[in-house]
């Protein structure tokens, strides 16, 4: 069974707002791509919703709706009641016109069949069956306590959904017919899939689009009244309620939309906290007109609410009751929860990830994690990589940084624009002979070094080298002064060449002492071969002239 959900790996770019939204934390992240979880997820669509990339999609059912309609068989269309806060200006007569012009025979309501379901939940109330009632409207829900809260399965009314009731009452009518449901809900795809004798094929109100684009039409317009239709308000947070007759006055009626909220009345419920109540449960704010579609594309609830209030009647549908058999269900435990790690193990993860004291846990929720308690276990469970944590991200930087900062065998010195030390690193305090950086903070450049190259870097914001020799400190440095635009901070690197300075100033000494000796050698030489020259009778012009090219030779 295909998962309805699945990721465009390519518009995936690792931002974690899925993870962040996914009430169930079924998001597991693998190669830097969020992917969801199909035994956790309960398809409340968060995480299509949010996704700023687009990158989770819904498996599209098109192709099969039209093959479906190219086939033999009649093929009728059940609408959610939530249709017409999506699609403005329309009924189920408008919409039924639609469907036929896309090949359908006709487009019926499930909301007539909410009637059967609203008397289901009265009987239950009214015979005590359960403490605690929680509609089974909302697959989202349902699917939310098979796999994640399953000892509360016994307090999930057993009653089929309006849609599934509407579905099997067209193949009573229609043997041979195939059915489209199309609304707001994901979690209908997997409904439908787990009950293939009920419906067909579940088109989202994107997919329906879709549909109309590919043959060329539009929704047909012109609003229907009807009086018996006030089942209508199903689409609806609290529309279950208003329909109901509540004469059981010990029991409470709640409205509980949201999967956060869902959850938190679940666990009230788990630990024993509540008791005679009916519970409808929406896992989408405001009911199905919040499902995912409706929410991402035409997210407008007052409006959305006021559409489908406008568009129901003050009258209960007109309709008969099946039979009890054919129309209740049965709910299994499915798998969902994956194991927990011990207190041991989540001490360790967190150590791991730099938590060793309570002051390290920030619970900042960058992560997607509420807790990082809860980071831990998602670690544990495979969903999460320890690595992917802001804040020890951050410290781990700042770590590195300080340490090559620290290290550094050159000096480094930054200042802000008014030329004031803001950091200076042990290299630079040992060329300038300062005992600690901090007492150099906050301190005029000039008070250091020349401040006029500074201040030809300030104005030109142009790097600047030279060679100075640092008189105050018997120093020889190659100073380089950068300009960083995106901080508006001057970095200036100092590299002692003392030594080499030094070796190279002995060196020239050397060269100037030996070529003293050297010209005194020659004149003393040239004393004594004129003495000879004049005994032997030579030119001393000749003689002076070699000796004066030996003495340039000497000093090259």
């Amino acid at each position: 069974m295909a998962h309805p959900l699945f990721l465009k790996k390519s518009n995936c770019k690792n931002c974690y707002k899925c993870v962040r939204h996914c009430p169930v934390q079924s998001i597991r992240f693998s190669g830097n791509l969020a992917h969801v979880i199909a035994d956790e997820c309960v398809l409340c669509g968060q995480c299509y919703v949010v996704c700023p990339q687009d990158a989770q999609k819904i498996l599209s059912e098109v192709e099969k709706v039209e093959m479906l309609l190219e086939g033999d068989r009649p093929v009728y269309l059940s609408v959610d009641p939530s249709f017409v806060a999506y699609y403005d200006g329309t009924g189920i007569e408008a919409m039924s016109e639609t469907a036929k012009e896309l090949g359908f025979v006709s487009a019926e309501e499930t909301s007539p069949f909410g009637v059967v379901v609203k008397r289901e939940y009265e009987d239950v109330i009214k015979d005590e069956r359960m403490s605690v009632v929680i509609s089974s409207c909302c697959p989202s829900v349902n699917l939310m306590i098979q796999k994640h809260y399953p000892d509360l399965i016994g307090n999930l009314s057993n009653a089929m959904s309006p849609v599934q009731i509407h579905c099997a009452d067209i193949r009573k009518r229609e043997p041979e017919a195939k059915i489209v449901y199309v609304g707001p809900c994901i979690a209908r795809k997997d409904e439908a899939n787990r009950h293939g004798s009920t419906v067909d094929a579940v088109l989202t109100y994107e997919e329906f689009d879709e549909l109309l684009i590919a043959h060329s039409l539009e929704i047909h317009k012109g609003a229907d009244e009807c009086k018996q239709s006030k089942e209508r308000l199903f689409a609806t947070a609290g529309g279950i309620i208003r329909c109901m007759d509540k004469k059981s006055a010990g029991y409470a009626y709640l409205t509980v939309d949201g999967p956060d909220k869902c959850i938190d009345a679940l666990e009230d419920i788990a630990n024993g906290e509540m008791e005679q109540c009916f519970i409808e449960m929406w896992a989408c704010s405001g009911g199905c007109v919040g499902g995912p579609t409706i929410e991402k594309l035409h997210n407008n609830p007052v409006r959305n609410y006021k559409a489908v209030s406008r568009y129901a009647g003050d009258e209960h549908f007109d309709i008969d009751q099946p039979e009890l058999g054919e129309i209740t269900r049965s709910f299994e435990i499915m798998k969902g929860m994956m194991p927990m790690p011990n207190e041991r193990k989540i001490r360790e993860i967190m150590a791991n990830m730099g938590k060793t004291r309570p002051a390290d846990e920030l619970n900042c929720g960058m992560c997607g994690y509420d807790t990082c308690r809860e980071k831990a276990i998602a670690v544990y469970q495979n969903k999460a990589v320890i690595e992917i944590c802001q804040p020890l991200l951050a410290k781990k930087s700042e770590d590195f940084s300080d340490i090559l900062f620290d290290n550094a065998p050159n000096g480094l010195i930054v200042l802000n624009e008014r030329l004031e030390v803001q950091e200076i690193n042990p290299a630079a305090c040992k060329i300038m002979n300062i005992r600690r950086p901090q007492d150099v903070f906050g301190a005029q450049i000039v008070t250091l070094l020349e401040p006029k190259p500074f201040m030809d870097v300030l104005q030109t914001k142009k790097s600047t080298f030279q060679c100075s020799y640092l008189a105050e400190y018997d120093k020889y440095v190659e100073q380089t002064i950068l300009y960083d635009n995106k901080y508006h901070m001057l970095i200036c690197l100092l590299d002692d060449v003392s030594d080499e300075a030094r070796e190279r100033n002995k060196k020239a000494q050397i060269m100037q002492q030996t070529t003293a000796i050297a010209d005194q050698m020659v004149e003393k030489q040239m004393r004594i071969v004129q003495e000879i020259a004049s005994l032997l009778g030579e030119t001393t012009a000749e003689t002076k002239i070699a000796l004066t090219k030996l003495k340039d030779t000497m000093e090259d």
